[in-house]
């Protein structure tokens, strides 16, 4: 190969080199700097170069935290039961909706109104609706009958239950809206030869539609799930966390462990953990994906084979 062709070669990556190298100094200097300050015992008072360098103390001490640990045990009950929530109800309506309909575009937009509502305000809107006299669930359940409403917010188990309620009304329309775009794509000649071998709508979505939608699905569910763990704001506002320690999620806890306690070394060790675990969930959740995009080509190829 000549020198000339070599050069040709190379040339776009050289005028590319630039705009990769800045971007991923973007992306990487942040969470080299968090890592850096995961060893120090550091406090807000100190610039970063005067403090002390304590080696891995600040994760040592996560493993004798019960606060954390009772933290991280609050954000796998909360990002298991909203994620699944939102995809039963997400995937269920566009299953409902995945006709023409006449509307479908005003309907589309109001589905996605919660989504644009900053996380702040949808916090303090959930939290009037939960107050104990003036709420409108308290002031509904009176009005059927029942004189002792429910402590929505000072419950341990009720404010769970609150917090929930909340994510789940602003996220689902996420779900919706990817799932009925990923089905709206499906190749309508796969669907129309299941019709003529007699399928029914349920042998439709279970056989074609789910299988074909998953790598579409198993991208929804990650994307969410990494949501869910990072969910501070709505929290915040709902509940500050309690009754105790019963709404406390790891980012809620990261932040007062830098914002309250003052220990930002302690509260970058905390932050480098969560980080790790979501890095762990992508990797295995993108390995899942992948077999399944595998699996849904081999189908849809096997399908429209059948269909011509």
């Amino acid at each position: 190969m000549s020198i000339a062709i070599k050069a040709n070669r190379l040339t776009p990556y050289m005028f590319m080199a630039p705009a990769v190298i800045i971007l991923v100094a973007a992306l990487l200097y942040p969470i080299g700097y968090m890592v850096y300050a995961s060893f120090l015992d550091w406090s807000p008072s100190q610039r970063i170069g005067q403090a002390e360098f304590i080696g891995l103390r600040n994760y040592a001490n996560l493993l004798t935290d019960e606060a954390f640990r009772e933290s991280f045990w609050v954000t796998i009950k909360f990002a298991a039961v909203v994620v699944t929530l939102e995809m039963f109800i997400g995937v269920g309506l566009a299953l409902l909706l995945d006709r023409n309909i006449k509307g479908m575009s005003m309907l589309r937009t109001i589905f996605i109104l919660p989504m644009m509502i900053a996380p702040i305000v949808v916090g303090l809107m959930w939290r009037y609706m939960y107050h104990p006299t003036v709420g409108i669930f308290n002031r509904t359940l009176k009005s059927l009958g029942f004189e002792e409403g429910i402590p929505w917010l000072s419950d341990s188990t009720w404010s769970f239950v609150a917090v929930v309620m909340a994510d789940v009304w602003q996220w689902t329309p996420f779900i919706f809206i990817l799932s009925l775009a990923a089905m709206q794509s499906l190749p309508r000649s796969v669907l129309e030869a299941a019709e003529i071998d007699g399928a029914n709508e349920w042998q439709k979505i279970w056989m074609i539609k789910l299988p074909l939608m998953m790598p579409v699905l198993i991208v929804t569910l990650l994307l969410r799930l990494i949501d869910a763990f990072k969910v501070l704001e709505v929290i915040l506002v709902l509940t500050n966390g309690g009754p105790g320690l019963s709404t406390e999620i790891v980012a809620l806890r990261i932040y007062r462990t830098a914002q309250e306690f003052q220990e930002l070394g302690q509260a970058a060790a905390m932050s480098n953990s969560l980080l790790m675990v979501l890095m762990a969930l992508t990797i295995g959740m993108f390995t899942f994906n992948k077999i399944q995009e595998s699996r849904a080509e081999r189908m849809r190829n096997a399908a429209m084979k059948e269909a011509t």
